[in-house]
């Protein structure tokens, strides 16, 4: 590319104004409100991104992505608290590339994706990439602490913390989870296949954190080992 061209393209991208590509580039999955700015310099009100919602939106455009068939630029958000950093891709056949992920978020903001009314607690994230393709994770390589968990379906009052290491695998996303301080010793395996089937295999055991309610909720895994370690199995479609 020539020196001539390269400088017109720069400035072309430069003014070309935020609202304009929002409405030719973005997914379905990116819906973004109060826009203000040009595609180089911008910032949005309110955004909901694969369903999670962020205030105070604000990127910089990575322009010479273009050339390669990606809208990218860095970003800074702000969820109801916390904060979220990264880079972010938009490739023109709808995929969402997020590199280096760093971020502390509420975990009722993952409520509605999660399909779980109720959850509450924080999340630590730290991500070198994650991908997602039609709202589904297909790439991830990170970790995911949990802290102060509350999952109504499971028990009203907090189970805990835990820690999830992601990785990619034979074309799923894997994660190795397990316990921090949390209500029950749990470690286990998650798997989220290209067809959106998800499956969660691991063994869960009582500590001395676990309530009578969740006692007896573990007695309907079946007999426990000669470790006090029941098998959970759990299958579903995102």
């Amino acid at each position: 590319m020539s020196v001539g061209l390269l400088t017109f393209v720069t400035a072309f991208v430069m003014m070309f104004p935020a609202r304009v590509a929002y409405n030719w580039f973005a997914p379905p999955v990116v819906q973004l409100g109060g826009l203000e700015g040009s595609i180089w310099s911008a910032s949005a009100a309110e955004a909901s991104v694969a369903g999670l919602y962020l205030r105070d939106l604000e990127w910089r455009l990575r322009p010479f992505h273009l050339l390669v068939g990606k809208l990218a630029a860095s970003i800074k958000a702000s969820p109801s608290s916390g904060f979220l950093e990264a880079d972010v891709a938009l490739g023109f056949g709808g995929d969402i590339m997020l590199t280096n992920v760093n971020g502390s978020l509420p975990l009722k903001a993952f409520a509605t994706i999660a399909r779980m009314p109720g959850l509450s607690g924080n999340a630590s994230i730290q991500f070198e990439e994650f991908r997602i393709r039609d709202g589904l994770p297909v790439v991830a390589d990170g970790t995911l602490a949990v802290a102060d968990l509350v999952a109504p379906m499971v028990d009203a009052s907090p189970i805990g913390g835990y820690r999830a290491e992601f990785f990619t695998e034979n074309d799923a996303v894997v994660a190795s989870i397990e316990d921090v301080n949390g209500a029950f010793d749990l470690a286990g395996s998650l798997t989220i296949s290209a067809d959106r089937n998800y499956q969660f295999i691991g063994k869960v055991a009582a500590t001395d954190k676990t309530s009578d309610k969740l006692q007896q909720q573990l007695r309907f895994l079946g007999s426990p080992n000669d470790r006090g370690q029941h098998d959970i199995r759990l299958e579903g479609q995102l």
